[in-house]
């Protein structure tokens, strides 16, 4: 498969750097296995002597054995306290870290068309299975092993009759394991798909939060939620039934089976079968540990399955939209950016940009205009590499944009959209964006994005608020703003920035965008403001997808086109 490389990678994060702390785990969880396999020996042992049974041991002798005993499970026990924790803990933190790094690694093209919510429940509800399914598992399984074949190993030493007659009623608890096991890994998969949708549905109803109570939806709303909320606790509580019905029939069956070992060990013992009562006492307790792993074991393999799924799943969620990119740098915009001849239509449904061809100067201002649905943001998303599936060329300076390298591209434009995403940390780290720049550069940055007045009263280390609820609209502009002159982006793209400002401050900001020299500026605008449109040194002119008219302010007006059109109705 294409992302058996991801999916390997995936799951050596849980090892990598870490080994020791592995080994160290195994090791306890190895020398615990031994535990209750000494445990029964020892209750042989007391019985035997007990009994006056030739050749035990005696009962001095038995408590120092005791006592050894003991002081050797503690050990283990402090290894397993010191060694377990630290090893689930860095290898949740590795493989969360480099999910999240290749996550990152995205381009926004690749990024903008997935469910978010899939990585919020991939990298939460699904890393909580894995840790419990799988990490810790890994260790059950082999502390199951140390008792299994342990157990085999003591039981023909002392009675290879008692110990055939054993393993042979060990195969009922293990045929009803694996007849009822087996159905767990897929209900943990259902058990994620929905968490999925729950977080998906969850994220929606509080990022929504305003649009719902202006249309006084709570109602419809909240059904949604208990929709989706049922469907996920119904799905866990299918998942908890199976559950249940593997270990009722796996304790049934293997009461059954120590039963039949009492009975056998008992009949064998009457008989002078040369088994004293230690020992059968010794079988009937080492039955657990020979049915306990035999009933869990697929269980065990079904979490481990299932939680392998789930790692599958987000290799696959990463690999997913994952596209070859350029290879060519461009350090800076010089001559500026061509659309020839440029078509696109999206998954090939009506095409939606017909034959645009225009030309943007370095170093200008340009404003894209038009009726809504004309292609205004479409062809700002071109630019931005949102696809390479266009006709026609789009042309960098001498550069395809098909052949840049997406870093490249992002190091040479920024973008302003209509909701600036401000993080919860202070207005500096916003602007710097949690990099490290020599400080003048910073208030330069803030003083010409016209941050000056919002620094100087509320200070540079001001939180701004969960997606900046702290901030006006305005001042959320002026950050990204800041953000791109600190970046020395060669082209500033702006879509619909002031849309959702008042007309005073999306004036400033137009103004504070028209203000920047020796950048680049495409603006889409809805806002047809003349004193603003004079400033520009080119207005392209869209409608349904077309260029119709392109120039200057006062040649639109003077041509009495479309153009003057729509300035004459906004007036």
């Amino acid at each position: 498969m294409k992302n058996d490389s991801l999916y390997r990678q995936l799951k050596a994060q849980f090892y990598r750097k870490n080994r020791l702390s592995f080994g160290l785990a195994a090791a306890a969880a190895f020398l615990s296995g031994f535990g209750g396999l000494i445990a029964s020996w020892m209750l042989h042992s007391f019985l035997d002597t007990a009994a006056g049974v030739e050749g035990s041991l005696s009962f001095a002798e038995n408590m120092i054995a005791v006592a050894a005993f003991l002081v050797m499970m503690v050990l283990v026990y402090l290894l397993d306290y010191v060694s377990r924790p630290a090893f689930i803990r860095k290898a949740l933190t590795q493989y969360k870290d480099f999910a999240f790094q290749k996550l990152t690694e995205k381009s926004i093209s690749s990024f903008r068309d997935e469910s978010t919510a899939a990585y919020l429940s991939a990298l939460s509800n699904d890393v909580t299975s894995i840790e419990t399914e799988y990490l810790s598992k890994i260790l059950s399984l082999l502390t199951n092993g140390v008792m299994f074949f342990g157990s085999i190993g003591l039981m023909l030493w002392y009675s290879p009759l008692l110990t055939a007659i054993a393993v042979g009623v060990t195969l009922l608890p293990f045929a009803a394991s694996v007849l009822t096991g087996n159905r767990l890994a897929a209900a943990e998969k259902k058990v994620s798909d929905r968490n999925r949708d729950f977080t998906s549905a969850l994220t929606d109803c509080l990022g929504g939060f305003s649009v719902v109570k202006s249309f006084k939806a709570e109602k419809e709303i909240f059904r949604l939620f208990a929709q989706n909320n049922s469907a996920l606790e119904g799905q866990k509580f299918s998942k908890r039934r199976i559950a249940s019905i593997v270990e009722l029939i796996g304790s049934l069956t293997g009461f059954i089976a120590q039963i039949g070992v009492f009975a056998a060990g008992a009949y064998l013992a009457l008989k002078g079968y040369g088994i004293t009562g230690g020992v059968v006492i010794m079988f009937v307790n080492l039955m657990n540990f020979m049915i306990q792993p035999v009933s869990e074991l697929p269980g065990l393999l079904a979490g481990r399955k299932a939680a392998l799924g789930l790692i599958r799943k987000m290799a696959d969620a990463l690999e997913k939209h994952s596209e070859a990119t350029g290879t060519k740098e461009l350090s800076s915009l010089k001559e500026g950016i061509r659309l020839d001849d440029v078509h696109f239509s999206y998954g090939g449904d009506k095409e939606v940009l017909h034959g645009i061809s225009a030309e943007f100067k370095a170093g200008k201002a340009y404003a894209v205009v038009g009726a809504s649905g004309s292609g205004k943001s479409t062809l700002l998303n071109l630019l931005m590499a949102s696809s390479a599936d266009y006709g026609g060329k789009i042309m960098l300076d001498q550069t395809e944009l098909r052949d840049v390298k997406t870093e490249s591209l992002y190091e040479l434009v920024s973008v302003i959209q209509q909701n600036v995403f401000v993080f919860n940390a202070s207005i500096r780290d916003n602007v710097t964006m949690f990099k490290s720049f020599p400080q003048k550069e910073i208030e330069e940055a803030i003083h010409y994005a016209h941050l000056d007045a919002l620094i100087a009263e509320r200070g540079s280390s001001y939180l701004c608020g969960e997606n900046g609820n702290g901030l006006s609209g305005g001042e959320k502009q002026r950050v990204s703003i800041a953000r791109s002159l600190l970046k020395k982006s060669s082209v500033l793209m702006a879509d619909e920035a002031t849309a959702a400002l008042d007309a005073r401050t999306a004036h400033q900001v137009a103004e504070d965008i028209l203000g920047l020299d020796g950048i680049t500026r495409i603006v889409v605008t809805h806002a047809l403001e003349e004193s603003l449109l004079r400033r520009y040194d080119g207005i392209l002119v869209l409608r349904d997808g077309r260029v119709v008219e392109t120039g200057t302010f006062d040649e639109l007006m003077e041509n009495k086109g479309y153009f003057h059109a729509l300035y004459t109705v906004s007036q």
